[in-house]
């Protein structure tokens, strides 16, 4: 837990109620800070398995997984290539479109010398790095004043952004154990906009599990999380988010590899709905832990 990149605190906090968790259960668990001398870390910290509460970057695209493939520790989430895909906003889209799986239209911008900075998608857009969470460096851009600040804001995380055209619908969250879709959970931050407070602070969003929604648009968003799922090589309890727009069709933004674990977390709420209590969640979810490779 805790790690290199800009979500530190969240990973941290996710961590700690991890931790708590596998103590509640009687299970012998201990916290690893993670840092540049991770892999001297393991040496000295001879572990079973590791349960990943990291977030961001060396967290969520492959890296420590990869670092766990060399030490034969297994893991939780998704293997090497699945976490890198899945944290790549770019390939991840690039992937649901090869696969027909319906995501918003859109297009790339880099940080460089003499690369485009026109638009040719109409507003209203969402402004995003490739490689962040947690919402970070996220802009929605409704009026063309707003669109050099939101390029400068993405561009300082990130020299490659993808700019979607944005989609006005339901904000849900479709946890998953394995390829079975869990409770969905309609998210409604009172800003209009999920973003970091929204996400992390206590009494801006209303959650609603399970989420309003007819049978057909139920199963639809299920049959996307699913095919989601495979495309790109989910494993454990990942989470599948996307806006179900107003012609009923779920436009999925993306899938995150290691979903929050804090007290106002999506999947905990789903899981709870199912009767799975937090703890008992923790534990299922290190009984996945596996390797990639086997040598």
């Amino acid at each position: 837990m805790g790690g290199l990149s800009s979500e530190q605190e969240i990973s941290s906090i996710t961590g700690n109620c991890v931790l708590e968790a596998l103590k509640r259960k009687g299970l012998n668990a201990l916290p690893i800070l993670v840092d540049h001398q991770i892999g001297d870390t393991l040496k000295s910290n001879p572990i079973d398995l590791a349960f990943l509460a990291l977030h961001g970057t060396f967290g969520e695209d492959g890296c420590i997984q990869g670092l766990l493939e060399y030490y034969k520790i297994p893991y939780t989430g998704a293997g090497v290539m699945g976490s890198a895909l899945a944290y790549d906003k770019l390939k991840s889209k690039e992937i649901l479109k090869f696969h027909g799986i319906p995501t918003a239209d859109y297009e790339v911008f880099y940080n460089s010398p003499g690369q485009k900075a026109d638009r040719s998608l109409d507003l209203p857009v969402v402004v995003k790095p490739t490689n962040q969470g947690s919402s970070l460096g996220v802009t929605i851009v409704k009026e063309e004043g707003q669109w050099q600040a939101a390029l400068k804001v993405a561009f300082s995380y990130s020299d490659e952004i993808i700019v979607e055209k944005f989609i006005d619908g339901k904000l849900l969250a479709i946890g998953m154990n394995q390829m079975e879709p869990m409770p969905i959970v309609h998210i409604r931050p009172k800003s209009g906009f999920y973003d970091y407070e929204a996400k992390y602070s206590s009494g801006k969003t209303e959650y609603i599990c399970p989420a309003e929604l007819d049978e057909d648009a139920v199963n639809r968003c299920k049959q996307v999380s699913k095919q989601v799922f495979l495309a790109l090589k989910g494993r454990g309890f990942p989470r599948v988010d996307v806006i179900l727009d107003h012609e009923g069709i779920p436009q999925v933004l993306e899938m995150n590899t290691i979903p929050g674990m804090t007290p106002t977390s999506l999947l905990p709420m789903a899981a709870k709905h199912m009767g799975l209590e937090f703890d008992d969640l923790v534990v299922e979810i290190l009984k996945t832990a596996q390797l990639d490779y086997t040598v």
